[in-house]
């Protein structure tokens, strides 16, 4: 038994009514409203409606496991806990006071909580499985279902959205900076998302910016910043790369990232670095004001056609400079276009809806995502494993979050598939 567990069955009312009454003096309670739960220090609920007896109390009420944790807690010393016009416990172990020594109406649940209750939450607790409701999943009905992944699909949005927002804070709101290495960091697809994001932090989008349209310097300060280009070079697009990148390195005083930072091993030679940082050049090439031309943009075909670039045609032959390979695809791939809308474009989108109170805007990133294929991941096996029906983006995002921020950590009792389980409605 846990106080997590108690303000669960006391928030949804998972009690007999019957006979419930305030140890101690035997009054009659009834409850009008359990009130607003607290997330923060103080009462664990605000704005509660109890009648004890015939009068009818407003204010707050305070969860404990045993009543004897208020004096753990050192509530009687807090005024904060003053105005409390209910103690709900799972166990009375000993009767607790105000700060004027008036004593708290406290109402014992320990024979009042559903049995089923107790026990399905108790399995889902101490299960060991992938997680706790995989063999009943599919029973939930699919009004449920929808709703929830909905909201965890938005949910998952808004993590993305609030980390995007710590770091325009940091830039003074500096939309395209900080677009530019979120893309750049999705560019290296988790193996060299952290080489990529030194990357793009050590060539700022005002230097990018002023050879925009110049696809010799812009590859030539990416692959020179990347440390990739150090002579002797041999073949000719790599030595044209260089005496580039030597000049603009000093004009800039730029600083090279370490080329150990890039990883090739266990690649197809399509995903290597050098293959990527060249599609990457070749996107902001191509769309020139990408940001922009992202936010005008309704539908998601027209998403695509801008991510519809390749690298250089040196690379169509090449994995790294001066030494030739087999001929390969250099084609930027439609999954990996689908990742990158997923983790940068959409979210994107969503936080400028959300910064510039565009409602519409944000409603368009949910639809991108609502269009866009599931993504196919462990999470996502598993689940459509359990019989859970996942459509598109909008519901594997959802999955992920689920599984993350509810099933690996036990918050059945926050989870609405587990609130469906546990009170069995």
């Amino acid at each position: 038994m846990n106080e997590d567990f108690i303000n669960y069955i006391w928030s949804n009312k998972l009690y007999d009514f019957k006979g419930l009454s305030v140890n101690g003096t035997g009054e009659i309670i009834k409850v009008i409203n359990t009130g607003t739960r607290n997330t923060d220090s103080g009462p664990d609920f605000f704005n509660a409606r109890i009648m004890i007896g015939n009068t009818i109390w407003a204010g707050n009420v305070e969860i404990h496991v045993n009543s004897s944790d208020w004096m753990i807690h050192k509530h009687h010393k807090d005024e904060a806990y003053d105005n409390i016009i209910l103690h709900v416990v799972y166990m009375d172990d000993k009767p607790v006071f105000r700060r004027n020594k008036e004593r708290i109406p406290t109402v014992e649940l320990k024979d009042k909580i559903e049995e089923k209750a107790i026990e399905r939450y108790d399995s889902f607790i101490k299960s060991k499985a992938w997680i706790a409701c995989e063999n009943q999943i599919a029973s939930i009905d699919r009004f449920t279902v929808f709703s929830w992944l909905e909201t965890l699909c938005i949910e998952r949005l808004e993590e993305k959205a609030d980390a995007i927002s710590k770091r325009l804070k940091n830039t003074e709101l500096d939309f395209s900076e900080i677009f530019y290495r979120q893309l750049g960091r999705n560019f290296g697809f988790n193996t060299n998302s952290e080489a990529f994001e030194l990357l793009t932090k050590s060539l700022p989008f005002s230097i990018v910016g002023k050879h925009i349209d110049r696809m010799d310097q812009l590859e030539a300060l990416f692959f020179g910043q990347a440390g990739m280009l150090k002579g002797p070079l041999t073949d000719d697009y790599p030595q044209l790369l260089y005496n580039e990148y030597i000049f603009l390195q000093k004009k800039y005083n730029l600083v090279p990232v370490e080329e150990k930072l890039w990883r090739f091993m266990r690649m197809r030679p399509s995903n290597f670095p050098t293959t990527r940082i060249s599609q990457f050049t070749h996107l902001l090439h191509s769309a020139s004001g990408l940001l922009n031309q992202i936010l005008e943009h309704k539908k998601l075909n027209e998403l695509y056609a801008l991510f519809d670039v390749h690298a250089s045609d040196y690379w169509h032959n090449h994995s790294f400079f001066d030494r030739p390979s087999k001929p390969k695809s250099t084609r930027l791939g439609m999954a990996s276009v689908d990742i990158l809308l997923i983790n940068t474009i959409i979210p994107f989108t969503f936080i400028y809806g959300k910064v510039f109170n565009e409602e519409g805007v944000q409603d368009k990133a949910l639809k991108w995502y609502e269009q866009i294929k599931p993504e196919k991941n462990k999470i996502t096996t598993k689940f459509t494993s359990f019989g859970l029906n996942i459509d598109n983006a909008k519901h594997s995002q959802a999955v992920i979050q689920l599984k993350k921020n509810y099933c690996d950590k036990k918050r059945c009792l926050h989870c609405r598939f587990g609130h469906v389980l546990i009170s069995g409605s």
